[in-house]
């Protein structure tokens, strides 16, 4: 449970890198995350089990792909462009992390129930978080060297709102995951209660692409509930269900007729679309809009550039010029998952990702998890305008659904310990 608990730490608090270690260039993050690790490889030197699965397999596939692509990138990087070592170092060292957490928590035995403990242990440790974060947020308490707002975003611990809102969207479908397929009920309202307290906070974010996911993520989900409803009883639909079934299929001309009285109050619409923005108004979403675009006109080039190999670990933009920005760094980061790895390890490593994400919501969708579909989702909807590859509770998410779609264990013993 030491373990369960040290790992739980690590990834529900990757964020808060606000809260570094005096003397030392890590957080507490990279501590437990490395401590677990040690401590996982010396179970197994001591004789500990391990079970080679297919989510391992996978695991392991696309590490090593990933791998090969950076490595080829780098090597292009090196003769074709300048390369910084502060940004390649980091993205390394990031990288050599997630693998090491993946694979060893995809080979534990029993590996479902055991990233499940450690989901229970991440939801706890996440929300006793958000609770001290908002409490320094509103000046209810005080902590030194911490600086819970980016201007009027909520940052908590972490370096900007933007990282605090993607382990709040990934969380609350975590949370509905434990809740909906727990027997004890005391845990279902553990998990259930902990979506307002993850909500709140997501919104204090002003996240925009937090709302867009959780709201797709809540479709997707109603509608995979609504498919499952409808389909149950071994392919037998009832009366009520054919009933609910025609009723859905005939509000559809309905909802077709009322389109022109619809469009009528677009203007409504629009005001209570922009109302949700971050800015109230939508001017901020908009000049972020342009930002974005052009940062992924620029990698699209640049990954055009090096022939679709990449060019190594690590950001390599130029610092944009459509507002100003002296105070960003520089390189800069096209601030999307698949332009940066494609930046990074060119066309290769962009399809390994879509592959991974792919093979997990397929285990998801075999094991008739609909909350974990909702949760890979979620991953895919955030990773759009965002670059998350680096953050550990993503690969824990992914890891999670893999394992949930296992449909066997083969024993591997590394070492048999003689008494």
């Amino acid at each position: 449970m030491i373990r369960d608990v040290i790992l739980a730490f690590g990834i529900a608090m990757s964020y808060a890198v606000q809260l570094s270690i005096p003397g030392l260039p890590f957080g507490y993050s990279e501590l437990f995350l490395t401590l677990w690790i040690l401590l996982s490889i010396t179970r197994i030197l001591a004789g500990g089990r391990l079970e080679v699965t297919p989510a391992l397999t996978k695991l392991a596939c696309f590490w090593v792909i990933l791998t090969l692509a950076l490595g080829v990138g780098s090597i292009i990087g090196f003769l074709t462009t300048t390369l910084f070592l502060d940004p390649l170092m980091h993205d390394t060292m990031a990288y050599v992390l997630l693998v090491c957490v993946t694979c060893l928590a995809a080979a534990e035995p029993n590996a479902a129930s055991r990233l499940r403990r450690i989901a229970w242990w991440m939801i706890a440790v996440a929300n006793a978080g958000f609770v001290i974060q908002v409490g320094l947020g509103f000046g209810w308490i005080h902590q030194s060297g911490v600086h819970p707002w980016f201007w009027d975003r909520f940052s908590g611990w972490s370096d900007n709102p933007n990282q605090l809102a993607l382990y709040c969207a990934l969380l609350g479908p975590l949370a509905l995951h434990l809740a909906t397929t727990t027997s004890n009920p005391w845990g279902r309202c553990l998990g259930l209660s902990s979506l307002i307290l993850t909500f709140y906070v997501g919104r204090l974010t002003k996240s925009d692409t937090y709302l867009y996911t959780t709201i797709l993520a809540c479709l997707i989900l109603l509608g995979l509930r609504v498919r499952a409803w409808l389909t149950s009883d071994g392919g037998k639909v009832s009366l009520s269900r054919q009933l609910a079934l025609l009723f859905t299929v005939a509000f559809l001309p309905l909802a077709v007729s009322i389109a022109p009285y619809a469009l009528s109050e677009a203007a409504n619409a629009e005001n209570f679309a922009k109302s949700l923005t971050k800015d109230k108004g939508g001017e901020a979403t908009a000049e972020t809009a342009t930002l974005r675009l052009q940062l992924w006109d620029e990698a699209l080039d640049k990954g055009a550039r090096s022939g679709s190999l990449g060019l190594g670990p690590g950001p390599h933009l130029d610092r944009p010029s459509t507002v100003d920005q002296q105070f960003l760094p520089r390189p800069f980061e096209a601030h999307s998952t698949i332009l940066d790895l494609y930046t990074q390890g060119g066309l290769i490593s962009v399809l390994a990702l879509l592959w991974i994400l792919g093979s997990a919501a397929l285990s998801a969708w075999g094991a008739r998890q609909d909350t974990l579909v909702a949760l890979v989702a979620s991953i895919a909807v955030f990773s759009a305008p965002h670059l998350i590859i680096r953050h550990p509770i993503v690969w824990f998410c992914v890891t999670l659904c893999l394992v949930a779609g296992t449909p066997q264990a083969v024993p591997a013993i590394v070492r048999q310990r003689r008494y």
